[in-house]
């Protein structure tokens, strides 16, 4: 497995309460304003969009990719963390 962020495992070592969508890993400024344009303004509410998607990460990622222009690098982040983040406190 590869190396995760500072990021990464500081968001999937805690609750994850009312964080903006901009503490999850692979998310920053750019595309957390992406996001929060169409109405993910919250990381619960990303989440939400990981779970109503099975936790699948390659439909994530495509999601990821056609809602805010993720990269393949930035969704495949995202989706990990939250992977990490559900196995935690799931």
């Amino acid at each position: 497995m590869s190396s995760t962020s500072q990021k990464h495992r500081n968001f999937a070592a805690e609750p994850m309460r009312e964080k903006p969508v901009t503490e999850l890993a692979g998310v920053g400024e750019v595309l957390g304003k992406r996001l929060e344009a169409t109405g993910f303004d919250k990381a619960y509410v990303v989440l939400g969009q990981y779970l109503v998607l099975k936790k699948d990460k390659e439909l994530f990622q495509e999601w990821m990719k056609d809602t805010c222009s993720a990269n393949t690098k930035q969704s495949r982040d995202c989706s990990q963390c939250l992977c990490d983040w559900c196995e935690e406190f799931l």
